[in-house]
């Protein structure tokens, strides 16, 4: 699929069991003519006969944990279930099985991971006949690292410091109750030292004051180190009093928020499909126009896409294009090496699971009207399977939640192109421009017809008999004259930088084992070389802010500029005289002071 770093909150997950939603994450969209949001899949029941790659049903699930409960090599209870999923075939059995011979039934295996004496269990289960499942292997795992918390745990382990004494003085000198506080857990990490416990660290936040958002309330400063097997607090530490950040503002929830997210809502835009969808899903196999892939879901991974393929019209047959995919981890290390903060370095999908933390969807919401959905199975600590309703939803056009755009746009036909360029208005405040290209190739004619009899460098790709389509690029080229707020304006650069924290001491006064973190650079442009910027250098926030405009914090009003994959630039020897006209395509962005001559 693709990779995204976002430099945004982590995603603990505590306090599920409160139902207190918070999106930390905004949603990433995989576009492939039709969009997928978030993770999960239903088992198909309805076919007697599933696809190989069907994730395990309930009725699956439930003689998985029969079955490990039941292995007598395994004489410590309780057993604790932290992973289940389907032991995927070989591929070549699976390619074998859709191509040729589907009436065949490939045999199906679960494969879990457990906890039981303070140890890691790996089980192979056979499930391809629920009335005779078996454990067919079993390992330890005896090398370092853990498995995904489970959310039994993380609950549990939260809620340790209610009755623990020191927390309680804390919270007392801070004039809270216990009550106004939730804690949770937060992964240890590693930071060179294999423990043979499953430690892990809780922090607190203040849920009371009117706000959903707890996150933008913690209570700094205190911190609690929790054997999560054990369920006993075995260090506390409350090294300093911070104030409380207030709740007024804080809360994103629709109606809470101020203007302008409360005021007048534009008119929606509508899905009209008079002839019904235009895809078609069939257990977990979605076929859509020329495309055909198969759906799952995994309590680790979320959603799971295989078997992707596209029609050939031309030759009638399919051509695979991807056999598998599916996020494998979200990393997020956050850059502060202070004792509270040094291992807030998450594994969302390795410590949390992305598909056991997908929410249900909420219809015309998150997806329109025209969308269909599909449900999850994942089990819980005892093994137990739990279902989670709505969490993948297959659907056409539109984004994954109401919004409306204002779009002005321009055709220009030049010689052998149409550029079709475009504005777009959100009611957010951004503005973006999108440049769309049409029309025909220009194409240089020759003597090939067969790529096998080229041996010189044809400058191109032959793509028909005597015909080369010749590399070139389009650099497309915007002149902003901005007025942010004013005419007061400066260009920022927020470049990341890494440190080495080697030996140092924190603020606090307090060494930790923490040796890197990167942090931000604050850069005002003062003179055109310094507003030059290459993209693909060190990774940077392009900012215009207006200096003499301040938010209420204090910061500077601005916007932010957001590169959408046009990065290139020109590969041009600077003295070559095409280049020497076109100097500036050696950088993506260049920031001048206004001249009214330049245009």
């Amino acid at each position: 699929m693709c990779t995204l770093i976002i430099h945004e909150l982590s995603q603990p997950h505590f306090l599920k069991r409160l139902r207190i939603a918070l999106t930390l994450y905004p949603p990433l969209v995989l576009v492939l003519a039709i969009f997928f949001a978030v993770a999960t899949a239903i088992a198909a029941l309805s076919s007697p006969l599933p696809h190989p790659l069907d994730p395990l049903s309930p009725t699956e699930l439930t003689a998985v944990r029969s079955a490990v409960l039941a292995f007598s090599l395994v004489a410590s209870r309780p057993i604790s279930f932290h992973y289940v999923g389907l032991d995927e075939p070989e591929k070549p059995d699976v390619l074998s099985h859709t191509n040729a011979d589907a009436a065949a039934i490939l045999p199906r295996r679960a494969f879990v991971i457990a906890r039981a004496g303070g140890l890691s269990h790996e089980f192979y289960v056979d499930v391809t006949n629920t009335s005779a499942v078996r454990v067919v292997s079993h390992g330890i795992h005896d090398g370092p690292g853990f498995p995904m918390f489970t959310t039994e745990k993380q609950v549990a382990a939260g809620q340790l410091s209610r009755e623990y004494p020191p927390f309680r003085e804390s919270l007392q000198r801070r004039g809270l109750a216990l009550t106004d506080v939730g804690c949770g857990v937060f992964s240890m990490e590693w930071f060179g030292k294999n423990e043979a416990r499953r430690l892990a660290k809780v922090q607190c936040f203040i849920v009371a004051g009117g706000t959903a958002n707890y996150y933008a309330r913690p209570l700094e400063g205190v911190t609690l180190l929790v054997d999560v097997e054990k369920l006993v607090i075995v260090a506390y530490r409350d090294r300093a009093a911070y104030s409380v950040p207030k709740a007024e503002g804080t809360d994103y929830r629709a109606g809470k928020a101020g203007p302008p997210f409360n005021g007048a809502v534009p008119a929606p835009g509508v899905v009209v499909q008079p002839e019904g969808k235009g895809f078609h899903i069939d257990g977990h196999i979605v076929r859509w126009a020329n495309w055909e892939f198969h759906v799952g879901f995994d309590m680790r991974a979320g959603t799971v896409i295989s078997m992707a393929s596209v029609h050939d019209a031309d030759a009638d047959l399919w051509r695979r294009v991807l056999y598998r995919g599916f996020a494998s981890e979200i990393f997020v290390p956050y850059m502060d090496p202070e004792e509270e903060w040094y291992f807030h370095t998450f594994m969302d999908a390795g410590e949390y699971g992305l598909g056991v933390s997908a929410v249900p969807l909420q219809p015309e919401a998150d997806y329109p009207a025209n969308a269909a959905y599909m449900d999850g199975y994942y089990v819980d600590a005892d093994g137990k399977p739990v279902k989670s309703e709505n969490i993948i939803c297959v659907f056409e056009i539109t984004e994954v939640r109401p919004d409306v755009t204002l779009v002005v746009r321009m055709v220009v036909t030049v010689g052998n192109y149409d550029y079709t360029l475009d504005w777009e208005f959100k009611t957010i405040g951004s503005i973006k421009t999108v440049v769309s290209l049409s029309g025909i190739l220009e194409m240089k004619a020759t003597n090939y017809t067969h790529v096998d009899q080229i041996r010189d460098d044809i400058h191109g790709t032959l793509i028909a008999e005597n015909t080369v389509d010749v590399y070139h690029d389009h650099f497309i080229t915007y002149h902003f004259d901005l007025d942010i707020d004013g005419t007061k304006n400066s260009f920022i650069k927020n470049t990341i930088i890494p440190k080495h924290n080697t030996g140092v001491r924190a603020t606090s006064g307090a060494p930790t084992p923490r040796r890197s973190y990167w942090t931000v650079l604050y850069e005002v442009a003062e003179t055109e070389a310094e507003g030059q910027v290459n993209i693909n250098g060190a990774p940077a926030d392009l900012l215009f802010v207006n200096s003499s405009k301040k938010t209420k914090v204090g910061n500077e009003v601005g916007y932010r500029l957001i590169p959408a994959g046009a990065t290139a630039t020109s590969l041009l020897a600077n003295n070559d005289y095409p280049q020497r006209r076109a100097s500036y395509t050696k950088k993506q962005v260049w920031v001048t002071p206004y001249n009214k001559s330049e245009k």
